[in-house]
């Protein structure tokens, strides 16, 4: 699946619009439920799916996807099963898809294995969470090398002369995390972020897309006028959780409309 992220940026820069990023765990609400979910997605308006691999530990994500991984645990959802599920996704939709995960399930895996198999389901990248740019040099190599774009992530607490160094072996687009802390809905998004967003631009040449704390419509058209892409998680998995595939599409379709509307698209 190279190439996917960079030819869904391409076609949207094209299209003048920007790319909204949903995040969904995989598993959630129920363990049969991600293809339909990621279906729903699509028809909502996704350009570029995060499907989440659930842990058990999940220190970077707030109480709504540390939630939503419990209850995927809890359903039996495993990283094979998602690359399952992804698979049968791909059956049907070319979207793409990156694998969102901390590293403890990929070790598990095999690193090897995990790489050959992502691919093989269809995944177009990853990003691991807790794999800081320098943790292990080998083991982001290999990602990097391998067909998977490897997202990197940038923090608010990045040193702006730190920036081209922390995406180093990156591709597909650099995760811009809008706030500290973990995830979760907010009600205002940071006064500085359009400051914040312009830095990293300067310095990095992949598409910059905007997550943590976006939940509204509103707030999705003001990240939309500032970066490349929108990411939604907790907002979206609530949703989901509370009220099912089709409420969560549904609010999806909201995003999609609000940000298209803020950027001049007819």
């Amino acid at each position: 699946m190279a190439g996917g992220i960079d030819a869904a940026f391409a076609r949207l820069a094209s299209q003048g619009r920007k790319a909204l990023i949903p995040y969904v765990t995989a598993g959630y609400p129920r363990r049969g439920d991600t293809v339909d979910v990621l279906e729903a997605l699509v028809s909502a308006g996704a350009d570029i799916i995060e499907l989440g691999i659930p842990f058990s530990d999940p220190l970077a994500d707030g109480p709504t996807i540390q939630a939503s991984s419990f209850q995927a645990l809890q359903g039996g959802t495993t990283l094979e099963s998602a690359l399952e599920q992804l698979r049968s996704f791909r059956r049907r939709h070319d979207t793409p898809v990156v694998l969102f995960s901390y590293l403890n399930p990929l070790l598990k895996h095999g690193i090897e294995a995990f790489v050959t198999d992502a691919v093989e389901a269809g995944a177009d990248g990853v990003l691991v969470t807790d794999l800081p740019t320098g943790a292990d040099p080998e083991l982001e190599s290999r990602l990097a090398a391998s067909p998977l774009d490897l997202i990197r992530l940038v923090a608010p607490t990045t040193p702006p002369e730190r920036i081209g160094e922390v995406v180093e072996g990156g591709s597909g687009f650099v995760y811009y995390i809008s706030r500290t802390g973990v995830t979760g809905a907010r009600a205002q998004l940071r006064a500085t972020l359009a400051e914040e967003v312009s830095r990293v631009r300067e310095r990095v040449a992949l598409p910059v897309a905007v997550g943590f704390g976006i939940s509204t419509p509103e707030q999705a058209a003001d990240v939309a006028r500032l970066a490349d892409g929108v990411v939604v998680g907790s907002a979206l998995v609530r949703a989901l959780g509370t009220d099912g595939i089709d409420a969560a599409a549904a609010f999806l379709t909201s995003l999609r409309e609000a940000m298209d509307a803020g950027v001049g698209v007819a």
